[in-house]
């Protein structure tokens, strides 16, 4: 299969370049990054995109979505990167959504997809506990009571969790920290008695919230899928989420690389072109073989998850590994290839930088996937 757009992505990509054109310059991450509002996104520009049906893309035409696929998300994902456009995707589309479409009641589905695809609602996805992507290593308990079950614990770097209408919440309903088994979800309303969601800034400036539940009380009706059995809900979804989160760091990589062509073909030192040396040739060579690379593998992880192939999860972590190795190198190039300039906070390379390194570790870094790749093919 060919690794290109086809007619109709391209069509979509121009639109979807277009409307961030217009919507969201590079400099309105320090505009975010330097005001009050904790929430750190517009909720008026995230309405107009779900009004143009992009929260919608993966989502069934029964509860309000377009019924498209992965791949056309990875298209709007990957713009919206380039502009670094801190929007609910990967919270509520990728994850908190998904979640619900794969493993909610169909009332809990008719309940909350459609708002997630009008832009009325915000889902977040409570799971983390560790300072990295460890999903099955949870303490937070939810131990069983006349009603339904109480909840006691802490999640870390909620992401978009301040300002989320909903989250769903993984607890350990049986076994230890570490299991795979013995793990549920439960949705609960943003003000519910005893959850705490204290807003929290990552590297890059968006929102990622502590959350602690105090004997937190939920219903039966509550639970997401079955009684000890997320894990089967969360694999499938950490993949398409992982692919999608590829396709955005595809964009802000691709972005990052460009401008500093366009900047070492500016820039003069000694009388010359700095892009006339032949070691900064060299590094940009490698910087767009490197970068083609993950193009053609996350295309192909977003293509394995449309297909419902046997392969998916290889790619995603194949792609995720490479796309995360080729965020990495091209964040440090680029930033030395600017020089003294690439290190201040007039210059935007820098800020490309810091997203790429946080979308690089989440959802697992390189080292996570690579060993994750290696146990999927049986080694």
């Amino acid at each position: 299969m060919a690794l290109i757009l086809s007619e109709e992505q391209q069509l979509l990509k121009n639109s979807v370049r277009n409307f961030v054109n217009s919507n969201f310059p590079v400099d309105q991450v320090r505009q975010l990054r330097d005001g009050d509002d904790a929430l750190r996104y517009s909720r008026q520009l995230w309405q107009q995109m779900a009004e143009l049906g992009w929260a919608g893309i993966i989502f069934p035409e029964e509860y309000g979505g377009l019924g498209l696929g992965y791949a056309e998300l990875g298209v709007v994902l990957e713009e919206l990167g380039r502009s670094l456009a801190a929007q609910p995707f990967l919270s509520t589309v990728l994850l908190a959504g998904n979640v619900l479409l794969l493993g909610g009641s169909e009332e809990q589905k008719q309940q909350w997809l459609p708002q997630i695809c009008s832009g009325e609602a915000t889902l977040a996805l409570a799971f983390q506990e560790t300072g990295r992507f460890s999903p099955w290593q949870v303490e937070t308990r939810a131990e069983t009571t006349k009603d339904g079950f109480c909840l006691n614990g802490e999640k870390r770097f909620v992401l978009d969790g301040y300002g989320a209408e909903q989250l769903l919440v993984l607890a350990r309903t049986s076994g230890s920290a570490g299991d795979k088994e013995g793990l549920s979800l439960f949705l609960l309303a943003a003000d519910t008695p005893g959850l705490s969601i204290t807003p929290l800034s990552l590297l890059d400036s968006r929102n990622a919230a502590l959350t602690t539940f105090d004997n937190v009380e939920v219903q039966t009706k509550h639970l997401v899928g079955e009684l000890d059995q997320a894990a089967i809900i969360l694999e499938p979804v950490f993949d398409g989420a992982s692919a999608g989160l590829n396709a955005e760091l595809l964009g802000t990589l691709s972005e990052a690389f460009e401008r500093t062509l366009t900047y070492l073909k500016t820039r003069q030192q000694f009388g010359a072109l700095i892009g006339s040396f032949q070691a900064l040739k060299h590094r940009a060579a490698d910087m767009f073989c490197e970068r083609e690379h993950a193009i053609s593998l996350t295309r192909e992880a977003l293509r394995a998850i449309d297909e419902q192939r046997d392969d998916a999860a290889l790619l995603v972590s194949a792609a995720k590994a490479r796309t995360a190795d080729v965020a990495n190198l091209i964040g440090r190039e680029s930033v030395q290839m600017f020089g003294g300039i690439g290190m201040t906070d007039e210059e935007d390379i820098g800020l490309f930088m810091k997203r790429a390194r946080v979308a690089e570790i989440t959802l697992g870094d390189a080292r996570y996937h690579r060993q994750r790749f290696a146990s999927l093919s049986a080694f």
